[in-house]
């Protein structure tokens, strides 16, 4: 395995706190970076785009440092499953991908039989670049940051098996919108459970590199983006339960997606 499961021998605990604040440091970065884009007239479908960038390159700096630091990693982007033998991280990735053409594809079945679909498929390259942009920009950047870093962490300080699932809990509360009626919001909020916990157990399906889970992720969100930039439209009175309250992770599709994923990646619950 690529993800460490003890700390280095001599190292002194990791401070919970510090797990607390460095993602906390982050997201303060963010937040101002989409501060000041507003302040200097930036408008606000772009502000959330270009914040990221400094958040990331700060991620990508800063997370070297820490595993140095905290975790007495020598190899801080093999520990975080970034760095792999050969192609073994082009294969993981692919994977992920695939997979995650086959939820949307569940996806689109279910809303299909149930009249809730029409099909102007249409698009454009500049439609399909965004979704490659943001399937390997979201994908990469969170899952450095959930699985690569946090699942980690928590693992060192609690175990492999409560790190599995308490990184999953955070994952759903930070991407949940808490302004949603009750039960869409536990809709999403266990959709958003099942999909952190699959891509943990990506992870370790994939002996500890993070490109599975950087496919899945990735390709979920970039896949769905571009589908509902033009190729499908959902019809107006379909229900939440349906088409979920945000998108399909919440729904009873995206339930059963990611329901069949985590048994058929049963055997990596225990290892």
């Amino acid at each position: 395995m690529l993800m460490a499961d003890a700390a280095r021998p001599g190292r002194p605990p990791i401070p919970w706190w510090g797990t607390l604040l460095y993602p906390a440091a982050l997201i303060a970065l963010f937040l101002g970076c989409q501060g000041l884009a507003g302040l200097v007239g930036i408008g606000e479908g772009q502000r959330a785009s270009l914040a990221a960038i400094p958040a990331v390159l700060a991620l990508v700096v800063s997370l070297p440092l820490r595993l140095r630091r905290q975790w007495g990693e020598p190899h801080p982007w093999r520990s975080l499953g970034v760095v792999g033998p050969g192609p073994a991280a082009l294969q993981a990735l692919l994977r992920g991908l695939l997979k995650a053409a086959a939820l949307l594809a569940l996806v689109l079945v279910g809303l299909q039989s149930a009249g809730a679909l029409t099909w102007p498929l249409q698009t454009s390259a500049a439609v399909l670049l965004n979704g490659l942009v943001l399937a390997l920009g979201v994908g990469f950047a969170e899952e450095l940051l959930f699985r690569g870093w946090l699942l980690g962490e928590l693992g060192l300080q609690l175990g492999r098996q409560r790190a599995l699932w308490l990184q999953a809990a955070l994952f759903s509360l930070v991407h949940t919108r808490f302004n949603l009626p009750l039960l869409p919001l536990l809709g999403l909020l266990g959709g958003l459970m099942l999909l952190g916990l699959a891509l943990g157990l990506q992870r370790r399906a994939d002996g500890g590199l993070l490109w599975g889970a950087v496919g899945l992720h990735g390709g979920l969100v970039g896949g769905w983006f571009v589908l509902n930039q033009g190729l499908i439209a959902l019809q107006p009175a379909t229900p939440s339960w349906l088409t979920g309250p945000a998108n399909p992770i919440g729904s009873v599709l995206g339930w059963l997606g990611l329901g069949l994923l985590l048994w058929a990646r049963r055997r990596w619950w225990s290892v």
